[in-house]
């Protein structure tokens, strides 16, 4: 079957969330769920990206950009859809089948890419090694942390033991690509990104990567799901919007990513072309560091660097938060191509805060708010954000600044490319910059972005800031343990509205995706909220 029909057959799953719920594909394939060639013989695809990984070890950085890459090399054992909801992938079925112990059965018969087999071993060694990845920028070990043992039962059956009661566990394992204790055992992230040890179960093997630039892939003959139509993939990475929609023009390029909002209608109404497009679960924020005494980047009028961070007081967080423009932002910068941000949990997060309103721009209650909090002349700030990360990224963060500098915080804005930009933010080196974050599920997005950081638990991976607030802490962590799902959403949400009342996190908007293909050679099918850019979601015409 083709993607589409995939993809409405597997509409009615839905998670495990009882103890010995089993969860399956009604009606699934057991030979996999890739997309169906349609055309008669396979052909090449060439693809035109924003943003380029930074390594080809599928446990080294948890980034969007590479895990979309990584995804056509590499499965995971279940998946997300559009929806949130788990699927199927490596994994045929799972069930909790207590608070502390999961049961998952792998799909008969398949191979990594050399031809070693899958077995329930691979799974436990996966979960081993992500611990041990040095210097990695957004660490995997939140999601194993809690796993005390993998059991293997059978050549195809294994049980999860948990260290305390974990109803995420199954929707933890969709951040996890499954590689070979016997293929990688022993290997250095310099291995996969060298193509040596690039090997998976996916759709495509590794032909060729040049960091920073493309990646090329060809057909795994021997793919354990639905032979895609495409012989080979090439992906190449340009940062540059203008480059890559005139690569599209031209032919050079068969599909393109980040397609520039002011270029959304003009490339639909060409005939030759067609816009693909979703709305995503990526949430755009502000982190302000509301932590350390002193902060960089933080001076008075003048320009001197104040002696106390004014980022710490919560009426200047909200201050700020009430200087910024959201919906001008999404219906004048974003023509419409997004969402003004209600709350830091995007859309299609079910246990997400209901019924909030977008916060209105209020430059008078912002300068009340500073006032109140000892600045009434305001100070200096310089904000930073990535270029190159996702569409109109400069533009918004300029946007935001205008929106500070109305309120008497003078602002300058500073860019920098992607790898620079998250090394300094790891480091701390800014008072506030702006990233973004994608998950279908709230409690996901606190753990990985607001829950205090522990490097021994690996809580908080991506809380570069050091945020700490025990409203936050206290309901999440109790969440993260309860399978009950009614009380585990009243807890979650519990930890969303002490983030917002204190301004920890300052959500802008939620971006809409969109890709631009030939018509006569691809169709693209979004295969869910995270934006993902690969040939695994691709079609033939």
């Amino acid at each position: 079957m083709d993607r589409r029909t995939f993809l409405g057959a597997m509409a009615g799953l839905v998670p495990t969330a009882a103890f010995a719920q089993t969860t399956t594909a009604p009606g699934a394939s057991p030979t996999g769920t890739a997309p169906t060639a349609t055309a008669s013989s396979p052909r090449s695809l060439s693809i035109g990206a924003i943003s380029a990984p930074n390594s080809l070890d599928p446990q080294f950085y948890q980034s969007p950009t590479n895990n979309q890459t990584l995804r056509q090399i590499f499965d995971p054992l279940v998946t997300e859809d559009a929806e949130g909801r788990v699927r199927p992938l490596l994994a045929q079925s799972w069930r909790a089948v207590d608070e502390l112990t999961w049961e998952f059965k792998l799909r008969p018969g398949i191979r990594f890419h050399d031809g070693t087999p899958l077995t329930p071993d691979d799974v436990a060694f996966t979960v081993e090694r992500v611990p041990n990845v040095p210097n990695s920028p957004g660490s995997f070990v939140p999601y194993v942390r809690n796993i005390a043992a993998v059991e293997p039962i059978d050549a195809t059956t294994f049980r999860i033991r948990t260290k305390s009661p974990n109803p995420y566990l199954d929707r933890d394992f969709t951040n996890l690509y499954i590689l070979s204790r016997k293929i990688h055992a022993g290997a250095a992230t310099a291995d996969f990104t060298s193509g040596k040890l690039a090997v998976g179960t996916g759709a495509f093997r590794y032909a060729g990567f040049t960091v920073g630039q493309q990646i090329e892939l060809e057909r795994n003959p021997d793919f354990w799901g639905a032979p895609t139509g495409w012989n080979r993939v090439r992906t190449r990475f340009i940062p540059d919007a203008g480059a890559r929609v005139a690569g599209l023009l031209s032919g050079d390029l068969d599909l393109i990513d980040g397609v520039p909002v002011q270029d959304v209608a003009h490339l639909a109404a060409d005939p030759r072309l067609a816009i693909f497009s979703v709305a995503s679960a990526t949430s755009v924020y502000l982190f302000p560091d509301a932590s350390r005494d002193q902060s960089p980047f933080v001076t008075d009028r003048a320009g001197k660097p104040l002696d106390r961070n004014p980022l710490k007081d919560v009426r200047v967080r909200q201050a700020l938060s009430l200087a910024i423009d959201r919906k001008g932002i999404v219906e004048k910068l974003l023509l419409g191509q997004g969402t003004a941000a209600d709350q830091f949990a995007p859309p299609p997060a079910p246990d997400r805060l209901p019924g909030r309103p977008t916060p209105a721009a209020d430059p008078a209650r912002a300068r009340q708010l500073l006032a109140e909090a000892g600045y009434p002349d305001g100070f200096g700030l310089t904000i930073h954000g990535p270029s190159g990360f996702f569409t109109s990224d400069v533009a918004v963060l300029q946007a935001v600044a205008q929106g500070f500098s109305r309120i008497g915080v003078d602002t300058k804005v500073e860019t920098l490319p992607i790898a620079t930009f998250f090394s300094r933010a790891t480091n701390r080196e800014f008072a506030l910059f702006m990233t973004t974050y994608a998950t279908t599920n709230s409690a996901e997005l606190l753990r990985q972005v607001a829950l205090t950081k522990n490097p021994d638990t690996g809580a908080g991976p991506f809380n570069r800031q050091h945020y700490s607030n025990p409203k936050v802490d206290t309901p999440l962590l109790e969440a993260l343990r309860t399978f009950d799902p009614e009380r585990r959403v009243r807890l979650i949400r519990e930890a969303l509205a002490a983030l917002d009342e204190d301004a920890g996190i300052i959500p802008v908007f939620f971006p809409r995706f969109n890709w631009a293909g030939r018509k006569s050679h691809v169709r693209f099918i979004p295969g869910n909220a995270f934006g993902h850019t690969n040939a695994v979601f691709t079609e033939p015409v």
